[in-house]
């Protein structure tokens, strides 16, 4: 009995399961100590809203984690590409699509920039993205004139701030659904076409029972409420994409073996230089996505928007099971740390904890999760 369980669950999903143990108890305890208004549907639509920038942006750091990359200045391009889609709408009065496809640019541009840097010029990832940081803050402050600039068009607001109806949720859950199951089934047959084991799909699909039921009742809460909102959909829809590149296509194996051993990947015939720039350019893509969204649920853009969501993001990653020496994580892991340290910040903000307490008690967390990961590797 003992066997067949274990066989069911590997070490990943033992710590994802581990992972939503604690989710479960931070959830079970903000509801109790709010008075039972933290699992509303309408908080929590408002809790996914929130993540929704960091998890999106923790996609894409997962992704460089992984290749053994870091990258410091997410926070600032993320202002940077804010900065550029308001004041291409308000005071230049350009359509829509122009401002989002400058934003969008611009990350791209400044992550394959890096990527160069690092990749080709041999400066160390934390110097260059150190950089950016600094450097990237001070261009949106150069190009805001220090000052915040609103955005009056309700149609990009609807980024940040609509709902889908609650017809379409169901519509995407039913797909969410079917590809979960595909997935799934996909990946034991991989197993057995590769002759690396028989390949199990029962139990594949029995594991897939947890992530259904899971999206059946998100939608159910969320349409319990307004709908699904517009950021948590493309919130979805980068991690699902994130998901499939990590684990199912060349591209993903190719970042895992670079961050297990650089050398020994560039010997196999693997070009690390390419990788790394394409994942940076990745990232900058995510960043100016979650950049639009931002900007969009608060209506404006402002010099210091943005300030420290590269912590976040690399603390979603840490928590979520990634090593910072690269090799190991998980997309939904990054996701479920992106989600843990959102419902801090929102149970917290409920309880009125002060902002100084926040910091220290989010930071101590960080530092635990880490120190528990060491000693179970030990």
């Amino acid at each position: 009995m003992m066997k067949s369980i274990a066989k069911l669950f590997d070490a990943s999903s033992l710590r994802a399961f581990a992972m939503i143990a604690v989710l479960a108890v931070i959830w079970g305890y903000f509801h109790w100590a709010t008075g039972q208004i933290f699992l509303t549907p309408r908080n929590l639509s408002n809790l996914m809203t929130q993540m929704s920038v960091t998890g999106i942006i923790a996609v894409g750091m997962l992704m460089l984690i992984v290749s053994a990359n870091i990258d410091l200045s997410v926070g600032s391009v993320l202002g940077l590409a804010g900065g550029i889609a308001a004041y291409t709408l308000t005071n230049l009065g350009y359509p829509i699509p122009v401002a989002i496809g400058l934003a969008l640019l611009a990350g791209i541009a400044i992550g394959v920039f890096q990527g160069v840097l690092t990749a080709k010029a041999g400066i160390p990832a934390f110097i260059v993205t150190l950089g950016g940081l600094l450097a990237w803050r001070g261009a949106v402050k150069w190009q805001l004139g220090g000052n915040t600039v609103p955005i009056a068009d309700d149609t990009f607001k609807m980024i940040g701030q609509g709902n889908i109806p609650a017809w379409v949720g169901w519509v995407l859950a039913g797909i969410a659904v079917a590809f979960v199951i595909a997935m799934a089934i996909r990946s034991q047959r991989a197993l057995k076409e590769y002759g690396l084991g028989e390949g199990n799909i029962a139990a594949a699909v029995a594991k897939s029972l947890i992530p259904i039921g899971a999206i059946l009742i998100f939608i159910w809460v969320m349409n319990s409420y307004q709908g699904v909102p517009v950021p948590v959909l493309i919130f979805v829809g980068v991690a699902l994409i994130g998901s499939f590149l990590m684990s199912s296509t060349t591209f993903g194996r190719y970042l895992y073996a670079i961050g297990g051993n650089a050398e020994a990947a560039r010997l196999s015939g693997i070009n690390n230089s390419r990788n790394v720039i394409v994942v940076y350019g990745i990232l900058g893509a995510l960043t100016g996505i979650a950049a639009l969204i931002y900007t969009a649920r608060v209506g404006s853009a402002a010099p210091d928007a943005g300030t420290l969501k590269e912590l976040d993001a690399i603390a979603a990653c840490v928590i979520g099971g990634a090593s910072l020496m690269g090799g190991r994580g998980t997309v939904f892991g990054a996701c479920l740390g992106a989600l843990i340290m959102a419902s801090l910040d929102n149970g917290m903000s409920l309880l009125n904890v002060r902002d100084f307490m926040q910091d220290i008690i989010k930071g101590s967390i960080l530092v635990a999760a880490v120190g528990l990961d060491m000693m179970g590797k030990k």
